[in-house]
């Protein structure tokens, strides 16, 4: 028999680590409680035991829809530890796309609170979060010694959905051994990522905000959790509790430079790092975020729901990751650019055990991206002289106008470049003449007043001319989907609409 802490992505709280040191400070509640390493694996372990007190059994799926706190964390870890599949649910989206996401992974059990209420279909036996009584949270914990299962090679961990930006989410098969490989990747660092304390505020159910409370665990430092993103508490966080690491997608980071009053106001100075991820990053919002953040080092990440965030790290020669690379090819993973113009230009492809073993009923959906071990991930990218990766743009986002090429987020960061261009997002629209033209949203800097003549001159001036927005439309802010990122889906609808 194996060791099950060790093989089941469920027990990543290490038995050698200090147990009593102080894992997560949970603001779910809006007060401010304080979960040891201990608690939290005793936590999972009241979990696992309750869940199958209550007559699950191992490989059946339970699902999660609830805002980020410290019990949702818990039972992501105490699924897997009883040889469960997790399903963490996003509860953003529709009422018809959840329940596709619970009939397609075979839920048996919800785990929800208020905003999963909203979302959940009914018919489902449910535990809740902020519920006392027999449904409630407390009835399911079983407290006691727990052996955690040892999972078999490619058993299911999670089932991870995309987001659906076409048709219904898909469902990623992940197994144990996925994401304990991609933590196994930071081993080099774990002297430098034990004393950090983390800032989440990307939801529990997204890679970004999940693996970054794994590796919290996994590496047994302590991070801040907010129940979501608010951009104040996100921002006063930081030094109200001693942040050193700020995690984000760009968009948030976006959000919280406009407020000046409160950035300003709040000592920014002992965060030592900060990283965004899950969305591409413009050089405009990097100089940003660098300077008002001085003493952190700034830096970007990569990884997509069916591969993980494995295939990028630091330089074997030491050298400086520049600013918008993605990093260099990590020990342990193979990668390869396809379909460009040579071997430095392409689709990424990546051969890793960090990759999903398929699609959750998706037989034709998995061959598609799946050959031979290597996962297609649909980013196109360039590798420089010295290996570094950065992103051009999607294969799927790419549209075609006059006759040439368009990347939106070549578009996007080319904008970005004007010192009066918070954030542009670019989406395409019909064109009976030129196949599709360029649509530019604009969030101006500030106060200042633009019009779309001078967008439309400043993109002629420093881009091609098949790639100049043909109109420009000026927002207050962005809107969000459920991941914090951009939701083009609404924009695109906006575009049509003119």
């Amino acid at each position: 028999m194996g060791d099950g802490m060790a093989t089941n992505l469920g027990g990543l709280i290490p038995e050698g680590g200090d147990l009593d040191k102080v894992a997560i400070i949970d603001l779910a509640s809006g007060d401010a409680r304080e979960y040891s390493h201990r608690e939290l694996s005793d936590l999972a372990n009241a979990i696992a035991r309750g869940l199958l007190k209550r007559g699950l059994k191992r490989g059946d799926a339970i699902s999660l829809i609830a805002e980020n706190s410290v019990p949702y964390f818990a039972a992501y870890m105490g699924i897997m530890r009883a040889g469960m599949v997790c399903v963490p649910v996003n509860h953003k989206q529709p009422e018809n796309v959840t329940s596709h996401v619970l009939t397609d992974s075979e839920t048996k059990l919800v785990l929800l609170d208020g905003v999963g209420r909203d979302r959940c279909p009914e018919g489902y036996d449910a535990v809740h979060f902020d519920r006392d009584g027999a449904d409630g949270f407390e009835a399911l914990l079983d407290p006691g010694a727990f052996e955690i299962i040892d999972p078999e090679i490619g058993e299911t961990a999670m089932i991870l959905y995309t987001s659906g930006s076409t048709g219904m989410p898909k469902g990623v098969l992940l197994d144990h051994r996925s994401h304990l490989f991609a933590l196994s990747r930071l081993n080099g660092q774990r002297e430098t990522l034990v004393r950090q304390r983390f800032l989440i505020a990307a939801p529990l159910y997204h890679m970004n905000g999940l693996f970054s409370a794994k590796l919290n665990s996994y590496m047994n430092a302590s991070l801040v959790l907010l129940p979501r993103f608010d951009v104040s508490a996100y921002i006063r966080s930081i030094e109200r509790f001693g942040v050193t690491w700020v995690t984000s997608v760009p968009t948030m980071l976006a959000r919280a430079i406009r407020e000046t009053e409160i950035m300003k106001s709040t000592d920014l100075s002992g965060v030592e790092w900060v990283s965004m991820g899950s969305a591409p990053l413009t050089q405009s919002l990097f100089d940003e975020v660098q300077g008002w953040f001085p003493n952190a080092t700034v830096f970007n990440l990569y990884g997509t729901t069916e591969h993980g965030p494995s295939a990028f790290g630091s330089h074997p020669d030491g050298l400086l990751r520049p600013n918008l690379s993605l990093g260099y090819q990590n020990a342990g993973v193979e990668l390869r650019l396809v379909g460009g113009a040579d071997e430095n230009t392409g689709v990424l492809e990546v051969r890793s055990h960090t990759n999903m073993t398929g699609y959750k009923n998706l037989t034709a959906k998995t061959d598609e991206v799946m050959d031979d071990g290597w996962y297609h991930t649909k980013d196109v990218m360039h590798r420089d002289k010295d290996g570094w990766f950065y992103i051009i743009g999607r294969e799927d986002d790419m549209f075609v106008c006059n006759g040439e090429n368009v990347y939106p987020g070549e578009v996007e960061k080319m904008l970005e470049t004007h010192p009066d261009i918070a954030q542009a997002a670019v989406v395409p629209l019909d064109d009976p003449v030129r196949g599709a033209a360029p649509i530019a949203f604009i969030v101006a800097a500030g106060d200042t007043k633009m019009s779309e003549a001078e967008v439309q001159a400043y993109a002629r001036a420093n881009g091609p001319a098949y790639q100049f927005p043909r109109r420009a439309i000026f927002m207050e802010e962005m809107p969000l989907a459920g991941t914090n990122k951009i939701d083009k889906a609404s924009l695109s609808e906006r575009a049509k609409a003119l």
